[in-house]
């Protein structure tokens, strides 16, 4: 982040260089000290400054930050909380923090999360060894650096042994960040300790999975309730840390084990076993507890004031989605508004045959790659789109094969998988079959890293993700795979090599799609006797073996349109919809909820936060609660045939073909912004609806027009 005129050129005598980030406490600096060590300098917000107690809290921030001087934490280097703004000063670490790098690149691998799990119980040990607590532990303040990560930001940590009656800490503030605090944060702030950050741990691993916070809601005072009194959404933890997390999340600090003994868990598969709750029930002579209903009135109750309270103290640090300022913008290094068009990749360079926008892009790294129109891989860089490769889909100059559109298939780690569709003449009577392949390309460059066949005769089917033919999972890429396509396969996300190959269902009385949700394959099969779809199965694949982990049936003809809540979300593909069905993937049990209005079937659905989204052509959209099948707003977004939409944390965006963008209250539905469609991208034959939009950060890239990307900021609009 560039400087700006106001802030110091120095601070206690380290040169201020560049700005790293800024939050409710404070702004954090890149230093450099005379001998040139670069630090982590932060400057609290000159608000505080005249604050005792806020001083007070500091220098016991300091002092704790002091304390602690492990290989996973960034040691204190100098401090001063008596000059006339505060600042502490902290060795520089290098990298993302967790939060950013899952948002850019996705879950991590199995490998990295073990890496990442020892290290944070290692560095909580540490902590706790010196006698503190550090209260906040969340993906932000988790630095992902070259040798492992570290914990940084000891802002509201306390010393373990400051007593209960500490005036400071009887204020009802409720510190911490609500989707990776523990339940007694919330309950009993003042009998927090070491356990509570058990806790926050495994959140935290649960996050770096799978994406998404194990007690994640659209509503803080929601997730509060979750943590405290609900069941975590764990599906997508790989099964070898599952019992780490569990053993973390349990709900009495005293069933959670210490940080030394999840390093046993880890070093050796012993696995501690909780320690019983204390008894809480009621003794003969005190009345029996209230019904759970009244309970969860009173605690919902009791959160809301506190958060209500903690919002309106000013050491206090609730995250709770709210609006960051101008100076919190998270745009990528170098980001600026640009629109460029791609590259024609063809080998003939016929203009003629570009004539429509990119089917699908993604993001990673640095790179937004788009697929599509003849386009296998085009890159844009995501600060200021220089377009810099482009493959074509078919490498020949022989255009016959139906392989021509080309969509990303996934992308993440810096690499990105497409499919790929050669043409080829055989023999004296010009036969022309297709060699479909899915590659792994190195986003940044266009390099091959590895090519595998999945089909080569005019018979095969094209491994294309739109169409149900493939699907990504951590693993790799699960595909339709065969001369006809009779098979379906696993390719490595590293080598691109078949791990295992599983016959497909009867192609006479059945038509089955590959499907990914929540990090995880499905096989969803519509059955059919004569003209008529009897019904759909749904089967989750195990990735070590490709057979079905389980199978349920459901009626009519469906397919899965994303997860919710530890629940597959499933509609009808054709006509109204009048019925949701949810697959609970831990119990199978299947759950058919009404729909409240009946939803169209000119309306395209997209699962996005647990949350379903019906898009009409006519620009229309309706929010829809699948737990419940209740419509919870309908508005007209302006936007006409408008792609799958996509949500930040406050609002939903929708694009049309021409690159027309309409801003919704997530709550409301309101039109906030739009924008203008834009012709420099070419407008000659487009139809159909809008690409699927790309978000980083605060950074939207909206493809348009032919083979055109746009992007903006989104606080801007």
């Amino acid at each position: 982040m560039a400087l700006r005129e106001t802030d110091p050129a120095e601070v206690g005598g380290y040169h201020i260089e560049d700005r790293l980030g800024s939050g409710g406490m404070g702004v954090v600096y890149l230093a450099r000290s005379a001998s040139g060590r670069r630090l982590a300098l932060k400057v609290v917000h000159a608000q505080y400054a005249d604050d005792d107690e806020f001083r007070i809290r500091f220098r016991r921030e300091v002092a704790a930050a002091r304390q602690v001087s492990g290989a996973f934490t960034a040691p204190v280097v100098d401090a001063d909380a008596d000059a006339a703004r505060p600042w502490m000063a902290t060795l520089y670490i290098p990298g993302e923090d967790l939060g950013t790098h899952v948002r850019r690149h996705g879950p991590l691998p199995l490998p990295k999360l073990r890496e990442l799990a020892a290290g944070l119980a290692e560095a909580l040990r540490d902590i706790h060894r010196a006698g503190m607590v550090h209260r906040d532990l969340k993906p932000a303040n988790v630095m992902l650096a070259e040798d492992g990560p570290r914990v940084i930001d000891f802002g509201i940590s306390r010393a373990a042994e400051f007593a209960a009656q500490d005036v400071l800490t009887q204020t009802g503030r409720v510190m911490g960040t609500p989707p990776f605090m523990s339940p007694e944060q919330f309950s009993s702030p003042q009998d927090v300790g070491p356990a509570a950050d058990i806790f926050s741990l495994g959140s935290v691993v649960a996050y770096a999975a799978t994406g998404r916070g194990p007690f994640d809601s659209p509503s803080p005072y929601e997730t509060a309730i979750r943590v405290v009194d609900g069941d975590p959404e764990l599906d997508g933890v790989p099964d070898e840390l599952l019992p780490f997390v569990h053993l973390c999340l349990e709900k009495h600090p005293k069933s959670r084990p210490s940080a030394g003994e999840l390093l046993d868990l880890l070093r050796d598969g012993r696995l501690p076993e909780p320690r019983p709750a204390p008894e809480t029930g009621p003794t003969p002579d005190e009345p029996a507890a209230p019904r759970r209903r009244g309970r969860r009135r009173l605690l919902l109750a009791s959160l809301v004031s506190a958060l209500l309270l903690a919002a309106a103290t000013a050491l206090t640090v609730v995250a709770v989605n709210a609006e960051p300022t101008p100076a919190e913008r998270d745009l990528p290094t170098g980001w600026q508004a640009w629109h460029k068009k791609s590259k024609d990749p063809s080998v003939d360079k016929d203009p003629i045959g570009a004539d429509a926008p990119f089917s699908r892009c993604a993001a990673t790294g640095s790179s937004l790659v788009c697929a599509g129109d003849d386009v296998m891989a085009t890159r844009f860089a995501l600060a200021d789109g220089r377009n810099t490769w482009a493959r074509p889909i078919d490498e020949t100059t022989d255009d016959l094969g139906s392989g021509d559109l080309g969509t990303i298939i996934a992308a993440r780690s810096g690499r990105v998988y497409v499919y790929g569709a050669d043409d080829r003449t055989v023999g004296e009577n010009e036969f022309n079959p297709t060699r479909y392949t899915i590659q792994a390309l190195d986003a940044e460059t266009g390099k091959v890293i590895w090519k595998t066949v999945t089909g080569d005769s005019d018979e095969a089917t094209e491994p294309n993700s739109d169409h149900g033919a493939s699907a990504a999972v951590p693993e790799g890429i699960v595909t339709v795979y065969g001369a006809k396509g009779q098979q379906y396969a696993l390719l490595d996300a590293v080598d691109g090599k078949v791990r295992w190959k599983r016959p497909m269902p009867d192609p006479d009385t059945q038509m089955c799609l590959l499907r990914s949700a929540a990090r995880h394959a499905y096989l969803v099969c519509q059955k059919w006797s004569e003209e008529d779809i009897t019904g759909t199965s749904v089967a989750q694949l195990d990735p070590a073996t490709g057979r079905p982990r389980w199978t349920v049936q459901v009626t009519g003809e469906q397919d899965i349109v994303g997860a919710a809540a530890g629940r597959l979300v499933v509609l009808d593909t054709t006509g109204t919809r009048r019925e949701v069905t949810l697959i609970n993937t831990a119990s199978h049990v299947v759950t058919n909820v009404r729909l409240s209005p009946a939803q169209p079937e000119a309306a395209t659905p997209t699962l996005l936060n647990d949350r379903l989204y019906f898009t009409f052509p006519s620009g229309s959209v309706r929010a829809v609660a699948p737990d419940t099948g209740r419509q919870i707003w309908e508005s007209n977004s302006t936007v006409e045939s408008s792609g799958p939409p996509i949500v930040s944390g406050s609002h939903l965006y929708l694009a049309s073909p021409s690159g027309r963008l309409a801003a919704l209250d997530l709550r409301t539905g309101a039109v906030e912004a739009t924008l203008q469609g834009r012709d420099d991208g070419g407008t000659a034959g487009i139809s159909g609806v809008g690409a699927p939009l790309v978000l980083v950060g605060d950074a939207l890239y909206v493809p348009y027009g032919i083979r055109s990307v746009y992007s903006v900021d989104v606080r801007n609009l």
